[in-house]
């Protein structure tokens, strides 16, 4: 019982950390670009776990070419594309609230269960298709509660919400992966190999956008908050969400996990002084709500098979 409590207290610090990061995000934002911010941020990270990496060299050695290709394929979407793109959605919050950016997060299990249906070829249930028809529906009039783009703002809330959906997209796919290249190692250890892989993507995208000149002059104050994220709301926030999640009901962790759509709405109208729309908040609880029944039917499924796994 004492195990499930600081596990269920876990997934919940994680996700209120989440929100946190945030505004950390959006912070840099105003002097650096989302990719020099992720690439700073996970070669920290990969500095950080180095040891682990090392110690299980041997470990990383028994890998298949399938779990490298798919560690890979992590390290790209959700290690480069999937923060790069949810970084640079925080930095367009000026035209679309922050609580919106991180309620379209929300979007994350569907595309998990369809690329993974595409994957092992299975087919989806007509209750999936229709839930998921409604959570996108919702996800439109909170992304665009007037039902078409507003053109006063330019395309910032237009770009500010394509790239929430990108990133929830990215973060969605890497899932299906996570699952290959989980087999027969732990989760640490993938970690550290998506942190140490995931700088020469980012690197990519920083020579792309014009920003290498840049990237090795840091301010002290840019520092500090690339540590912050690293230390605390990046890959500190990833362990502890872990170390939550082996310790309660994925079907209960998925109710636990509300409380980051629920602290980043209360966060962006506290230091945002920007509250949702009736339309909004309507969407937005429809969403939640959409997925919440989503990961439950995808969970409950994962706890019974565990179950009859372990009494067999």
């Amino acid at each position: 019982m004492k195990y499930i409590k600081y596990g269920s207290a876990a997934v919940v610090v994680a996700a209120l950390l989440w929100s946190v990061d945030g505004l950390l995000r959006i912070h840099l934002q105003l002097s650096l670009t989302a990719s020099v911010i992720v690439f700073w941020e996970h070669l920290f990270g990969a500095i950080l776990l180095a040891p682990i990496a090392l110690y299980s060299f041997k470990a990383f050695k028994q890998l298949t070419r399938r779990q490298w290709l798919a560690i890979t394929g992590v390290s790209f979407l959700s290690g480069a594309v999937g923060t790069i793109l949810y970084t640079a959605a925080l930095g367009r919050t000026q035209f679309i609230p922050f609580s919106v950016v991180v309620l379209l997060q929300q979007l994350n299990p569907i595309f998990a269960i369809v690329t993974a249906a595409l994957l092992l070829r299975e087919p989806l249930t007509k209750r999936f298709v229709g839930l998921t028809a409604i959570a996108l529906v919702a996800a439109y009039f909170l992304w665009l509660p007037g039902g078409m783009v507003n053109f006063s703002t330019g395309d910032g809330t237009f770009m500010g919400g394509l790239m929430a959906l990108g990133a929830a997209a990215a973060w969605g796919t890497s899932t299906a992966f996570s699952k290959y290249a989980l087999k027969g190692t732990s989760t640490l250890h993938v970690t550290a190999l998506r942190f140490s892989i995931t700088p020469f993507f980012a690197l990519l995208f920083v020579g792309a956008s014009g920003s290498l000149p840049v990237l090795g002059s840091l301010t002290f104050d840019q520092f500090k908050y690339l540590a912050a994220i690293t230390f605390s709301t990046g890959l500190v926030a990833l362990i502890i969400y872990y170390w939550g999640l082996k310790r309660v009901l994925a079907s209960r962790a998925a109710v636990l996990e509300l409380a980051w759509p629920a602290s980043a709405v209360a966060i962006g109208w506290i230091w945002q002084h920007k509250g949702l729309t009736l339309i909004q908040a309507i969407a937005g609880i429809v969403l939640t709500g959409t997925i919440y029944l989503i990961a439950k039917d995808t969970r409950t499924v994962t706890d019974k098979t565990k179950k009859t796994a372990t009494s067999s």
